[in-house]
């Protein structure tokens, strides 16, 4: 990137500490403190709120929207179906559980197991976990791309995030994160087999893991067509990278005896499909002129042009390819996708590259500016978060 590593501009007093902190702790745990600091403080906060409103926190952490679905997976597997009301006809589409991909159920059935306590805890172990180690991977991309202090900016911001309360949660963003971060990381490495494994995971962990898969590809592609590379590890993880998304499309569509179209119709039974963004459009205008609607979708628009504006940023600071084309496809799968447009900023969640030109500018700032900035942005994310699971009645 052109940033390239942040200049400093702190005091001596101020950088003796950093050196002194440094010296103490490989840098690797201090992103893992920074991200444990930020988020432990958030699930705090959140249990806090939940007794004061009269609610159960584990409740709150472990069956939250999706949640259920998920659980309930992981105890019977899959074939529950619910028929969604209309307003108007009081009958609408059939919702299937096919529209969750296997892997995160299943890591919470092997868990559960294993250990005492049921599918909850189960659950939101993997989840604490997967975001654990996905700190760890946004990182290590961060250091290999701004240097080592604005990769540590760089998991406080993903970790501050109005969403990112969902890494606590019961949902399969966090494993989504760790699988993409990591795969990012081994694509700069040039590590071709570790990224095409890795996309795979991804691949069978949620819809959207087709953004790592097509980074795998594109780089792949890049390697073969530009650079001339006649290595067959880049043609293996080219063709393998999409294999885990591609195959659970094809076993839901074979299961509704549609073999490649059967998970897109289980798809729009939920509200779902690609409309190129008009319905997004749609929302931003009816917030744009006053009308009515949630408090959520009006942070929904601030959130998707802030993530537009970064987007632009990103292309204009030269960021390497494979976090450019794995930031692309995420875009345009959350933006051009219809259905729950306030769970867009969710989508969102793993696009952490997105963070990287904010991260490199705190870097050149005091480290208690820096610390000053990530706190803020944490606390207004505290708010948003308890809003969300606590007043907020749009699916998160």
């Amino acid at each position: 990137m052109a940033t390239g590593r942040a200049t400093l501009s702190a005091s001596p007093l101020e950088m003796r500490a950093v050196r002194a902190v440094r010296s103490a702790a490989p840098t690797t745990v201090i992103a893992l403190g920074v991200f444990a600091a930020v988020r432990g403080a958030g699930v705090l906060v959140l249990a806090v709120g939940s007794w004061w409103a009269g609610r159960d926190p584990v409740r709150v952490l472990g069956r939250s929207w999706d949640s259920d679905w998920y659980l309930g997976i992981a105890a019977n597997g899959y074939g529950r179906t619910v028929m969604s009301p209309d307003r108007i006809t009081g009958t609408g589409p059939v919702q299937s559980d096919h529209a969750f991909f296997p892997l995160y159920p299943t890591l919470i059935r092997i868990v559960s197991d294993v250990l005492p306590g049921g599918l909850v805890p189960a659950a939101l172990l993997v989840s604490w976990v997967c975001a654990a180690v996905a700190a760890l991977g946004i990182y290590r991309v961060g250091e290999q791309v701004i240097g080592p202090r604005a990769g540590l900016l760089l998991v406080g911001l993903w970790a501050a995030l109005p969403h990112a309360v969902v890494l606590t949660l019961a949902y399969t963003e966090a494993l989504l994160a760790a699988f993409a971060a990591w795969t990012l990381y081994a694509l700069l490495r040039e590590r071709w087999l570790w990224a095409a494994g890795l996309a795979v995971l991804a691949g069978l962990t949620r819809p959207t893991g087709l953004a790592v898969a097509a980074a795998v590809s594109a780089v792949a592609l890049y390697a073969l067509v530009i650079r001339r590379s006649r290595a067959p590890e880049v043609w293996v993880a080219g063709l393998v990278a999409p294999a885990g998304w591609a195959a659970y499309v094809l076993a839901v569509g074979v299961k509704v005896d549609d073999p490649f179209g059967g998970y897109f119709a289980v798809q729009r039974g939920w509200g779902s499909r690609f409309d190129f963004g008009a319905g997004a459009l749609r929302s931003a205008e009816r917030v744009l002129t006053g009308g009515h609607v949630p408090f959520a979708t009006t942070v929904t628009v601030i959130l998707l042009t802030v993530a537009g504006l970064l987007a632009v940023l990103l292309v204009l600071d030269r960021t390497p390819l494979p976090l450019l084309a794995y930031t692309a496809v995420l875009l345009v799968i959350t933006f051009g996708g219809a259905g729950y447009f306030e769970s867009k900023p969710r989508f969102l969640l793993p696009a952490f590259p997105l963070l990287l030109p904010l991260a490199a500018v705190m870097a050149r700032a005091r480290p208690r500016t820096a610390v000053v900035v990530t706190a803020v942005v944490a606390g207004l994310g505290y708010g948003y978060g308890l809003y969300l699971l606590l007043v907020a009645r749009v699916p998160l």
